[in-house]
Formats: structure tokens, C-alpha cells, sequence
């Protein structure tokens, strides 16, 4: 069983979405996918760390859609313009040059593309 927190499933409890259960299969996939990722709530959703640091979160509004907001950080960091990423698998939509997006419009979408997904977060977080 992957790691789930207290604080994640009250705030999965509470939560009235549309994509709740896309939300609740890529929390558990994303969990399960490595043993160093953890969870918490950041930006009102469920946000996964790696070594401690931020570098998923998903974002839940506007309530038609899912994201997950892969990240360094809450911050811009120094080295942002250097960061390299290859994302042979076409799922992300880069924001900034250490940022991206992956969005999802419904449950189909979701279990099309969990595995890829869940695949470029496994690099990302160890990126």
C-alpha cells in the first residue's frame, strides 16, 4: 500500500470535484511509482515531494479539468534557465522553462495516460 497521509485523506474526504476519482487513481499511482515520494496539501490540492523538496501538485480549478504542476519549487530558481527536461512523451505543456502542465479533462483521459504520466513524474522528480 503506498503512503498516504492523514492530512491528504481528510482533505480527499472532503473534496467535491467532478474528476475525484481521477484525482484519488493518479495520488495512488504516483505514490505507488517510488518509495521516496511523500505527500501533502499545498496550494489547496494534494502535492507530492521528493527529498523533501515540492515537485508535483495538482491543480483542481477551475473544476472542468485536472492538472498536475510539475515544479522545483514554489520559487523560480536560480538555475531555472539551465534546467533540462527531455519529455519524449508529449504530455507536458511547459509554463516556464522548470515548469510544466499536464491536463486532464476527464476519467478517460486520465486512465489513457496514467502510465505515461506517472512515468515522466517518476523522472521528474528525480530530474
Amino acid at each position: 500500500m503506498p503512503p498516504r497521509t492523514g492530512d491528504v485523506d481528510r482533505y480527499m474526504a472532503e473534496l467535491e470535484h467532478p474528476l475525484k476519482a481521477g484525482i484519488e487513481r493518479l495520488r495512488a499511482a504516483i505514490l505507488a511509482s517510488n518509495d521516496g515520494i511523500t505527500e501533502h496539501v499545498k496550494w489547496n490540492a494534494p502535492s507530492f515531494r521528493y527529498a523533501g523538496a515540492d515537485r508535483v501538485t495538482f491543480r483542481l480549478q477551475p473544476g472542468d479539468r485536472l492538472q498536475l504542476v510539475l515544479h522545483r519549487g514554489a520559487k523560480v530558481r536560480d538555475d531555472a534557465a539551465d534546467f533540462r527536461f527531455d519529455d519524449d512523451s508529449g504530455q507536458l505543456d511547459w509554463v516556464a522553462p522548470d515548469r510544466a502542465v499536464v491536463t486532464f479533462r476527464d476519467l478517460d483521459d486520465v486512465a489513457a495516460r496514467q502510465t505515461a504520466v506517472v512515468d515522466v513524474v517518476k523522472r521528474w522528480v528525480a530530474a
